[in-house]
C-alpha cells in the first residue's frame, strides 16, 4: 500500500525542516547532563510542556506556590503530562483509546461525566490517523508528530481541551518514533511565544493546500529544533545545580 504520507517529504523545504529537526533533538540527548541525569531534565520538560500547553489554551501558567492548582485547564495539562508515560504503549498499538483518556484527564473539570472520553467529531479521520499512529506510515519522526498534532488541532474533537490533547499527543508520538525517547523536547514553549504564528500554520494545515501544509510542517519542525534549545537550557541548569 502506498503511504498517505510519503508525498509530504516533497514538499518545499520540508525535508530540510526534519533533518535539522531530528539532529537537534539528537544533540540534545548527548548533552553531559542528559546521560545520567535525563530523568530530572526530563521531570522539568515535562511540566514546561503542560503550563505552555494549559496557557496555549487559555489556562493560567503558573503553579501556585503552595502547588494546588485550582484553574481547570492547567490542572488537566498537568495530569495529562503524567500521564504520557503510562499511556505510550496504548498509543503505539490503540491510539484512539489513549486519545479518550487523554480526554478524560484534561477535561474532568470542565464537561459532565458522561461527556469525557467521547470525541464530538472527526469519526472516520480520527480512524484514518489512528492508522497512521499504530504503523500504517513509515514517514519520518517529525512529519508524522507534525500531521498528529495539526490533525487534530484541525478536527477539534474533544471541545476546548483539544489543544492539550493534540500537544499531548504530538509528544507521545515524539518519544514513541524514538524521535525524543526521553521526552526531553519542549516544543510547546516554542508555540506559545510564537502563538500568532502557530495559529496561522494551523490554518494553514486545515486548509489542505500543499503550501499550507507545508508551511505548517517546516513550523512544527522548527518547534521541534526550538524544542530542544529549551531542553538545552533545562539540561545546562541542572548541571551547574
Amino acid at each position: 500500500m502506498t503511504d498517505p504520507l510519503a508525498p509530504l517529504l516533497d514538499l518545499p523545504g520540508v525535508a530540510e525542516a526534519v533533518e535539522a529537526a531530528r539532529d537537534a533533538v539528537a544533540e540534545v540527548h548527548r548533552h553531559p547532563a542528559n546521560r545520567r541525569g535525563w530523568p530530572t531534565t526530563a521531570a522539568e520538560a515535562s511540566v514546561r510542556a503542560a503550563r505552555a500547553s494549559a496557557a496555549l489554551d487559555g489556562g493560567a501558567v503558573e503553579i501556585p506556590p503552595s502547588g494546588t492548582v485550582t484553574d481547570p485547564v492547567l490542572a488537566g495539562s498537568l495530569r495529562v503530562a503524567e500521564a504520557i508515560g503510562p499511556l505510550l504503549g496504548t498509543w503505539q498499538k490503540a491510539p484512539l483509546q489513549a486519545l479518550a483518556r487523554l480526554h478524560v484527564l484534561a477535561a474532568a473539570d470542565l464537561v459532565g461525566a458522561d461527556d469525557l472520553g467521547r470525541p464530538s467529531v472527526g469519526g472516520s479521520r480520527l480512524e484514518l490517523l489512528a492508522s497512521l499512529v499504530a504503523g500504517g506510515s513509515k514517514a519520518p519522526a517529525p512529519v508524522l508528530v507534525a500531521v498528529v498534532h495539526g490533525e487534530l488541532l484541525s478536527l477539534a474533537p474533544f471541545g476546548s481541551v483539544s489543544g492539550v490533547i493534540a500537544r499531548a499527543a504530538a509528544r507521545l508520538t515524539m518519544i514513541g518514533t524514538g524521535l525524543d525517547t526521553k521526552g526531553l523536547a519542549v516544543p510547546e514553549v516554542a508555540c506559545l511565544r510564537r502563538a500568532s504564528e502557530y495559529r496561522s500554520a494551523v490554518e494553514g494545515f486545515s486548509s489542505g493546500t500543499p503550501e499550507g501544509v507545508g508551511a505548517w510542517l517546516k513550523f512544527s519542525c522548527s518547534t521541534l529544533e526550538a524544542g530542544a534549545r529549551e531542553a538545552a537550557s533545562i539540561a545546562d541548569a541542572v548541571g551547574q545545580g
